[in-house]
């Protein structure tokens, strides 16, 4: 037997075509004009700057209303091109400064994506992000103990300072460094 004939013409949809769909009155709502800018942001700015932001709104400056009724001044109004958005990103506490030293980056990265130059400034907002699998970022662990002969080996070379909570960091310092072992950043 063979298979049913289809229709000429006819092709299956893909489900982004009907998720988009329903999700860009969402999107609009947040000044969006469409979901890409969401969907695509890794590919756009780059998985680095993906790590640390994300876009949470575009804000679109109010467009000058004319005193007039005429509807030469509406079509002139429509000719007039529009000023660029700002674009709200979501920052991850502690990385403000270094998205602030990327903006211009984003910006161009952006607006090369929109093929328009739709941004022009940035506004951050820093708020916890969270990874994609929906857990949150894992704190490093504290490294091992350090074998009894470089804690030795430290406590010795730190027997002159009289301060002791300097003298316990750097213990701690010298038991790492003699035992070769690397902790996470801030440990000592």
């Amino acid at each position: 037997m063979s298979a049913p004939s289809r229709a000429k013409g006819f092709r299956a949809r893909s489900l982004a075509d009907y998720v988009l769909r329903d999700l860009d009155p969402l999107i609009a709502a947040r000044g969006f004009g469409e979901a890409s800018l969401l969907m695509c942001w890794n590919e756009i700015v780059g998985a680095r700057i993906a790590r640390i932001c994300a876009p949470a709104a575009l804000q679109w400056p109010p467009r000058p209303r004319s005193k007039s009724n005429e509807p030469a001044a509406a079509k002139r109004r429509e000719k007039t091109p529009r000023e660029p958005a700002t674009l709200v990103l979501r920052v991850d506490p502690g990385f403000g400064l270094e998205a602030q030293h990327l903006a211009p980056i984003i910006i161009d990265r952006v607006n090369a994506h929109l093929g328009w130059r739709c941004v022009a400034r940035i506004a951050l907002r820093q708020e916890e992000m969270v990874p994609a699998s929906g857990s949150r970022r894992q704190i490093p662990s504290r490294p091992p103990p350090a074998d009894a002969a470089a804690r030795a080996r430290a406590v010795e070379a730190t027997e002159g300072v009289a301060e002791e909570g300097l003298r316990a960091a750097l213990v701690r310092l010298g038991e790492r460094a003699l035992s070769g072992s690397t902790g996470a950043p801030g440990d000592a």
